[in-house]
């Protein structure tokens, strides 16, 4: 099955079950929302792009990999509302009326307990209890470890490194990608080349040191920082070797899924100490790897 992503205003009429939400992440509280969906009804962009740019924070997943993950929940249709200022003054009542009822035909609705919707956040899931037209569904909030999931507690865990406690909260390993762009050679030219991708600065990604990973589904190491042995000059890269695989990647899209940090970033005053420290980074990352479960 390949997911279909839908305009909202190209929604054909038919009878859905409809989860809602901005679902940055896609974590377990997320995955409850969604479960038993065969829409989700989402909004691109994040709303707050719109509402308060300066609170916006740092994104989880981007469109493509949000796409990806709820197609692995077995959701058929995603619904893409395009949130601007028209839409942000949509009341409440209107969202229900001409979005739900309207639109998708919503025989259920699935939210979250502090879903709110319409301008000025005054619609809230007993508005939606309130409706006859359709079932309305109201997940509680998820914890994991005695603590509430929430894209705010992973965002925390991707920049401090901790893959494992954000895979516990995502539900799958916290996954970036970009276009991978040339750069300097230097690994390449130490017996280790690289699959390069400059950041974006919108979404969040792992604080800076050594990784296992999955890329593109292929074992590697992947380096997160600026590389202080060279003194380079560039920013923040995500450098990634693929383990035991030799591909040429320039200009293809790389999707990494980071799976355990293996060490912080360091400095090397020699570079033979460097290259054992890589060596030593390729096995680790290679046995993290054949061990990971999911």
């Amino acid at each position: 099955m390949s997911i279909g992503v839908t305009p909202l205003g190209e929604a054909e009429a038919r009878r859905r079950n409809v989860a809602i939400g901005t679902f940055d992440g896609v974590h377990r509280g997320h995955r409850a929302v969604i479960d038993d969906a065969d829409t989700v009804l989402t909004f691109e962009p994040h709303p707050l792009e719109i509402l308060h740019p300066a609170a916006l924070p740092k994104l989880i997943t981007p469109f493509a990999v949000k796409r990806d993950v709820i197609e692995g929940l077995g959701v058929r249709e995603l619904v893409v509302i395009a949130f601007d200022e028209d839409f942000a003054h949509q009341t409440a009542e209107q969202f229900i009326e001409q979005v739900l009822i309207e639109r998708l035909t919503a025989s259920r609705v699935s939210v979250g307990e502090n879903f709110r919707f319409g301008a000025k956040a005054k619609g809230d899931p007993a508005m939606l209890r309130a409706r006859p037209e359709f079932e309305t569904r109201v997940l509680p909030l998820v914890e994991v470890d005695g603590e509430t999931v929430s894209s705010t507690r992973i965002r925390a865990q991707v920049a401090a490194g901790d893959m494992v406690g954000a895979r516990r909260c995502l539900g799958s390993p916290f996954m970036v990608e970009g276009v991978v762009v040339k750069g300097d050679q230097r690994g390449r030219e130490l017996g280790f080349p690289t699959a390069n991708i400059v950041p974006d600065d919108r979404l969040a990604i792992p604080g800076h040191g050594v990784y296992a990973a999955f890329a593109n589904g292929v074992p590697a190491a992947v380096n997160v920082g600026v590389r202080p042995t060279f003194e380079s000059g560039r920013g923040v890269l995500i450098e990634t070797h693929l383990i035991d695989r030799v591909e040429d990647l320039y200009g293809k899209t790389l999707r990494v899924a980071f799976v355990e940090r293996l060490r912080g970033e360091k400095r090397y005053e020699d570079i033979d100490e460097l290259v054992a420290q890589m060596h030593l980074d390729i096995e680790d990352a290679k046995r993290v790897c054949a061990g990971f479960t999911g």
